[in-house]
């Protein structure tokens, strides 16, 4: 799962964000608010590589600075057309805004006010649960009960009234049903969960989904009562397939099976990386690393024919490292390689 990116990156982008935001759009209007088509971005929201990017990305807001867009400003300036071309493929749509550790009330106001300047709407995932990932490749996360809650507390202050997607820590409750997270910290987990859900939904625009695992369980396999536990009646539904590859058919189909198990709540789809399926080779227990020969899936967007599927998002960034495995950086770093792979 990804590492947070790091705090002095995005605050040092600030100004690079203020500068590109745009207040028209004459496309039709999308279910939550913003537009259905990137066509309508005004050209005074340029990338660093001087252009606008007119990328569909349905009503969400595309980071000019983020790692993508600097990698196509290095190819163009080499001269490297092919490898420009392929890249803008992920430059120019909307990616998950991870936020973890240092800065969160900063972090948040930064990329809302530069959405909401813009006229889109942020993705941001919020990923600081103590205990994280199990110690594993995506290892950190708050210290204790008491400082996540802070934590939380300040990322909504740094949201406030403006409108955002919010997915709520990845891998939290999947690590809470497969038996990972410690006994000892697991009837805290649920506790903050629902408190971060109730934080998050006192805030007048934003929209709360629960992160809950993938279609390679099979079934929902005790996530619906992880689920309810954690407030998930109170949010605005759950995402599935974060960080996967997991077909969009099979991820449907897992995701109504838990909609149904929990109340009819309503889910969306990380689309990032899904287009070829999930790996079947190698290590069963580490597939989801780094795997070879994926694809891009569907471009965000809130067009999903599926009453129950609020949006098909890129809540993983393609492109950036799921950890140390199979030759990667370590997770959330930017690999150049595997994001041409992913286009290719």
């Amino acid at each position: 799962m990804d590492a947070r990116r790091g705090a002095a990156a995005l605050l040092g982008a600030a100004l690079l964000l203020t500068g590109c935001a745009s207040d028209t759009d004459d496309t039709r209007a999308g279910p939550y608010g913003g537009t259905e088509s990137g066509a309508g971005a005004s050209t005074a929201e340029v990338s660093p590589a001087g252009e606008a990017p007119p990328g569909e990305s349905g009503p969400f807001w595309v980071d000019p600075g983020s790692p993508a867009a600097r990698q196509l400003t290095v190819y163009e300036r080499q001269g490297e057309e092919a490898e420009a071309a392929a890249v803008r493929r992920i430059a120019e749509r909307a990616t998950g805004e991870w936020l973890g550790g240092e800065e969160p009330q900063a972090r948040a106001r930064v990329v809302t006010e530069a959405a909401e300047r813009a006229g889109r709407v942020p993705l941001l995932v919020l990923y600081d649960i103590p205990h994280r990932d199990c110690g594993r490749y995506s290892r950190g996360g708050a210290a204790d009960g008491a400082t996540y809650r802070a934590w939380i507390a300040a990322v909504a202050r740094g949201i406030a009234d403006r409108r955002a997607f919010v997915v709520v820590e990845p891998d939290a409750l999947l690590h809470l049903v497969d038996g990972c997270t410690p006994a000892d910290l697991r009837e805290e987990r649920y506790a903050l969960l629902e408190d971060a859900v109730t934080t998050l939904k006192s805030l007048k625009n934003t929209r709360v989904y629960l992160d809950a695992g993938n279609a390679g369980r099979g079934r929902t396999d005790g996530m619906d009562r992880a689920l309810l536990r954690a407030g998930v009646a109170r949010a605005d539904g759950f995402a599935v397939n974060v960080s996967n590859f997991y077909s969009t058919g099979d991820s449907l189909a897992y995701g109504r099976q838990l909609s149904a198990a929990v109340g009819g709540k309503h889910f969306v789809v990380d689309t990032s990386r899904n287009g070829n399926g999930p790996y079947r080779e190698g290590d069963p227990a580490e597939r989801w690393c780094n795997p070879p020969g994926r694809a891009l899936g569907t471009p965000p967007t809130t067009r999903t024919a599926d009453p129950l599927v609020d949006a098909y998002l890129w809540v993983k960034s393609p492109g950036e490292s799921d950890g140390e495995c199979k030759g990667g950086p370590k997770a959330g770093a930017w690999w150049p390689e595997y994001a041409l792979g992913l286009t290719r």
